[in-house]
């Protein structure tokens, strides 16, 4: 394992801003994972870490395919997360929004410039990722549909499911669009939390990765098969909104069956802790997505639900 800080930059009321990168194996570039680019991604930090220690000792038995490199990133924006902030601290703005970056312009563009200058160039490239809403998900790989994407090799990691996004504007700049657009074979790869660690999804999801590399042959590591994975695109799901604003006392979670009709969640008063609303599955399916923090505003999402396919 070789640590090396891979961009750096130097702040004028704080020590300089180290990203730090942890090379396993030599040779063609294999493989580039990348964790933690805003500062409250946790549990995607804690993952990286946990991939750390598990490729180290993997090298350590020579289990890296020779003439192979295996590239991890932990953490991108350690000054947020020192701070407990989602974006940078200075500005507010998202380092995973100005991808490929400009080398010249304002500092969040000069850490991605930096930062993807060492991470292209791999022939697949994986990043744990978290959404833009605050929430629990199911364990899944998601891509983005830029005409490059092959969700046959995002089967392999044995998640359950593949979710397949079509891109807006405001995600041309993410690291997953730009890595394909250089002829990188991106995942994202989602677990349950963000803000907290969840040891079960973390370890599925590091078992997930190595199964991959597995099987791209760039490990010699026995690993459980994993699920056959279901793909849909994100546009398919069924999505259940807050019709009232107050405390949300959830019933039912990810991963779970529901039926038609059934009780996910009931919508509070704050003042008085009458039940304001019940919010009823409006499909049969399986909770893909569930809205996690205590108090909602009208019209936010509660749930998102995979319909059963005769539906």
């Amino acid at each position: 394992m070789l640590k090396e800080t891979i961009y750096s930059l130097k702040a004028p009321y704080r020590d300089e801003l180290r990203v730090t990168g942890y090379r396993f194996g030599s040779g063609e570039k294999a493989a580039c994972i990348v964790g933690a680019i805003r500062g409250n991604e946790i549990q995607q930090l804690y993952v990286c870490s946990q991939l750390i220690k598990a490729l180290k000792e993997l090298e350590e038995r020579k289990a890296i395919v020779s003439n192979h490199e295996i590239l991890v990133i932990p953490s991108v924006n350690q000054y947020s997360m020192n701070i407990e902030k989602r974006f940078w601290a200075v500005d507010n703005t998202d380092i995973n929004r100005m991808f490929p970056g400009y080398d010249l312009g304002e500092t969040t563009q000069r850490i991605a410039a930096g930062v993807f200058e060492k991470a292209k160039g791999y022939s697949y490239g994986i990043q744990f990722a978290s959404f833009y809403m605050p929430g629990d998900f199911v364990p899944h790989v998601r891509m983005m549909e830029t005409g490059y994407q092959n969700a046959s090799l995002a089967n392999l990691f044995g998640l359950p499911y593949v979710v397949i996004r079509k891109p807006r504007p405001i995600d041309t700049t993410t690291l997953n669009y730009n890595w394909q657009l250089w002829d990188t074979n991106a995942f994202s790869v989602y677990t349950k939390e963000t803000d907290n660690i969840d040891e079960q999804s973390a370890r599925i999801a590091v078992s997930a990765v190595l199964r991959f590399l597995t099987r791209m042959g760039i490990l010699h590591y026995n690993c459980h098969s994993g699920y056959i994975a279901s793909v849909f695109y994100e546009n398919e799901l069924t999505t259940v909104h807050a019709s009232e604003a107050g405390i949300l006392r959830r019933h039912r979670f990810p991963g779970e069956e529901v039926r038609r009709g059934d009780l996910l969640a009931e919508i509070l008063d704050p003042y008085e802790g009458t039940t304001k609303v019940q919010v009823l599955a409006p499909t049969d399916g399986i909770i893909f997505f569930s809205h996690k923090k205590p108090l909602v505003i009208q019209k936010d999402i509660i749930c998102r639900i995979i319909r059963r396919l005769h539906e």
